[in-house]
């Protein structure tokens, strides 16, 4: 017996990185998960979960466009039943500064990073509202809500967006008996992350990932898994009572208050 058995679960930006590692957690525990993404791959991704013996599907949506995002969660409510649980994670970011970063990049950014998320909430809130029930969780991030980075305050400003959402939408679904909650990952390692690494240090880039985890206290990156079994933990029963609340998962990253140079 699984603590998601009988759920039917939507994961956004599934293909791959903290998504995936979301889907074949949630499925793990017995949920039926649909791989949501603008990827081709999203099909692969899915079909190896059920190749490990789990339920899963998918569906290859643009989540910035809401007509399609309504059209999938109609036609997965059609199929299903019902849909229970939303992690709403599809993001993407573009590192520029500021003076540098054009309409066109910013406008592509909120259109996933908000507007998606918007648009997902959506299309599920009425079903949810119907059942009496539902658990939304939102990928922001500790960046733009606890730290920031040279280049980073188009992706910040979406990621605060994201938090805001979390907290208003879950002081009006809590009569619904629907929750919303946020989880604000810091390193991750994701193919991204790995993909920056050999990008610097194509000769070597584990030594980029070393680096990076240097300076965490935990002295690694997270696992996506990791974040899976958060969330999981989230659209269970053993999280009934928790809702509007921001959930820091980053290895004790944003603790330090300067790096400690002398004992690097």
């Amino acid at each position: 017996m699984g603590k998601l058995d009988g759920r039917i679960a939507i994961v956004t930006g599934a293909a791959q990185g903290i998504g995936n590692g979301s889907a074949r957690v949630l499925a793990k525990h017995g949920a039926t998960v649909i791989l949501v993404d603008f990827a081709e791959s999203v099909e692969a991704a899915a079909e190896e979960i059920k190749a490990q013996g789990y339920k899963a599907d998918w569906r290859r949506v643009d989540v910035s466009k809401l007509e399609d995002v309504q059209a999938m969660v109609d036609d997965v409510v059609a199929k299903y039943g019902r849909v229970d649980i939303l992690h709403n994670n599809a993001g993407v970011n573009r590192r520029v500064k500021f003076e540098d970063i054009d309409p066109k990049t910013r406008d592509f950014i909120f259109g996933v990073n908000i507007i998606g998320v918007w648009n997902m909430a959506k299309a599920v809130y009425p079903y949810m509202i119907k059942q009496q029930y539902g658990r939304i969780i939102n990928t922001s991030s500790v960046t733009g809500t606890r730290v920031v980075d040279e280049g980073q305050t188009t992706y910040s400003m979406t990621k605060g967006a994201v938090s805001a959402l979390t907290r208003a939408l879950a002081y009006e679904a809590g009569p619904h008996g629907i929750t919303v909650n946020a989880v604000l990952p810091g390193w991750v390692r994701t193919p991204k992350v790995e993909q920056v690494c050999r990008d610097n240090r194509p000769d070597d880039p584990e030594s980029a990932m070393r680096d990076m985890a240097a300076f965490i206290p935990l002295k690694r990156l997270c696992r996506i898994e990791e974040i899976g079994d958060l969330v999981a933990f989230l659209a269970s029963d053993e999280a009934t009572y928790i809702t509007g609340t921001e959930m820091v998962i980053d290895g004790g990253s944003t603790l330090p208050e300067t790096f400690d140079i002398l004992h690097a």
